[in-house]
């Protein structure tokens, strides 16, 4: 009995140690969930960097409830599309980190896979609006409690970017800013700017296409739309449906892998204005003077960066390319080939650029390129590695077709010019490319000419 005296008050305390550790995960169900069909139900899980790794389920009521939610902080939702199979998405634990690490905020996931996990995507569709509802609901109440609307960040992804767009619209666009990765776009497209998400949903939208020909929406909805790759094809996704659910999907979840990149800070991807994705490809779009000395816009989490000039310009449409797996950007150069040959040739360059045992490869060949006598030809290579210095380069010319003869390329002069940094072009002077042999040389630095 005495024992127990000293006993009791210790697994007391040590009860309510495990209760306040207690930490609240986003809902996993499963694809018998899903065939049966969800009801909505929105859970919000809040992280803060005193929380880092343990969600508390936030009250949509009664907000003093938990001290760690600070409303004198910013608030970043995360918001997440349609699952079919009921499995959480596999990327909400890196995005909170990476945001966290970023910066001082409240993160919240906004868990409504009650109301996401059905086969049946057009009710998945009908939730959205129940659960931009209930979202709405809670930001006032936010508001009403201090919280500022312009400090409220909303990333959302596929059906995620229309809740945010619809919670947005319901606010009168105050929201700060609204992220939407690869908006859906089955149920979407066609549909009036009140329907879907709009730029004038929030005072800052940005928006990034990864799967424009199946689950993505084609058409630009922000103050900035980026299209990876074109916005269709990722590179590394599979191409034939023998992949399995792989190919379905990868292209459409490769935009959070984008946005989880440019969050870690790996690398950064330059994305170019452009009327279309052949003219990015043809090197038509490569001046940066509207965006000032800041270049062009770089895509991702610090394109806020770019918000004061983006807004004057309305809307900004623009592309940029990735390798196939993280790193993901890729650096680009601006190669000028001027040949000699009485005739003109067609056909496809690979270039490479060596440093100290790394190599960096760009192939040329979204389409045949014409080479003319005393003309400049215009290209823009993009290498998978960006590196520090070029010690040597190798060129490779083929025509692309096996029926044709071979051909030489009698190179006048070669020109590269790296797209980022400010040092001075690198050049080779006569040259003859055999077809389909590599020519590996050394570069110099391009002296002034009148050719």
């Amino acid at each position: 009995m005495f024992l127990w005296q000293y006993l009791t008050p210790l697994l007391l305390i040590a009860a309510q140690i495990c209760k306040v550790q207690t930490c609240d995960e986003f809902t996993d169900l499963n694809f018998g969930h899903a065939f049966i069909g969800t009801s909505i139900s929105i859970r919000l899980l809040l992280y803060t960097r005193e929380n880092g790794t343990c969600g508390t389920l936030l009250s949509h009521t009664n907000l003093s409830a938990h001290p760690q939610f600070k409303l004198s902080r910013p608030t970043t939702f995360a918001i997440h599309g349609y699952r079919p199979t009921g499995s959480p998405p596999v990327w909400v634990g890196n995005i909170t980190e990476l945001l966290l690490y970023r910066k001082d905020v409240n993160v919240i996931v906004v868990d409504w896979n009650h109301g996401a996990a059905n086969v049946n995507y057009f009710k998945a569709v009908e939730n959205t609006h129940k659960a931009a509802a209930n979202l709405t609901a809670f930001i006032k109440r936010m508001q009403e409690h201090g919280a500022s609307l312009s400090s409220i960040h909303l990333i959302g992804v596929s059906l995620g970017a229309h809740i945010s767009g619809f919670v947005g619209a319901n606010l009168n666009g105050a929201i700060g800013r609204i992220t939407a990765l690869d908006p859906a776009g089955p149920q979407f497209t066609g549909t009036a700017p009140e329907d879907r998400l709009d730029s004038k949903d929030a005072q800052f939208v940005d928006v990034l296409h990864t799967d424009i020909d199946a689950l993505g929406f084609r058409e630009p909805l922000g103050h900035i739309d980026f299209y990876a790759n074109g916005g269709t094809d990722q590179p590394g996704c599979p191409k034939t449906i023998f992949s399995g659910g792989s190919y379905f999907k990868c292209d459409h979840q490769r935009s959070v892998l984008l946005y989880l990149e440019s969050l870690n800070q790996t690398c950064a991807s330059r994305a170019f204005p452009c009327s279309s994705y052949s003219e990015f490809l043809d090197g038509n779009c490569l001046n940066c003077d509207r965006f000032g000395a800041a270049g062009c816009p770089v895509f991702g989490y610090d394109i806020t960066m770019w918000k004061d000039i983006l807004l004057k310009l309305g809307h900004t449409k623009t592309y940029f390319t990735t390798t196939t797996k993280s790193p993901f950007c890729m650096s680009g150069y601006r190669v000028d080939v001027m040949i000699w040959n009485k005739d003109i040739r067609w056909g496809y360059i690979t270039v490479k650029l060596h440093y100290k045992g790394t190599e960096a490869v760009a192939t040329i060949d979204h389409k045949s390129l014409k080479f003319q006598k005393y003309t400049e030809t215009r290209l823009f290579a993009q290498f998978d590695k960006d590196i520090p210095s070029v010690h040597k380069v190798s060129l490779k010319f083929s025509n692309g077709n096996v029926f044709k003869p071979k051909y030489k390329l009698r190179v006048l002069r070669i020109r590269l010019t790296h797209l980022e940094r400010k040092e001075r072009p690198l050049c080779r002077y006569d040259i003859v490319l055999e077809e389909k042999r590599e020519v590996t040389f050394r570069p110099i630095p391009c002296e002034e000419s009148n050719f």
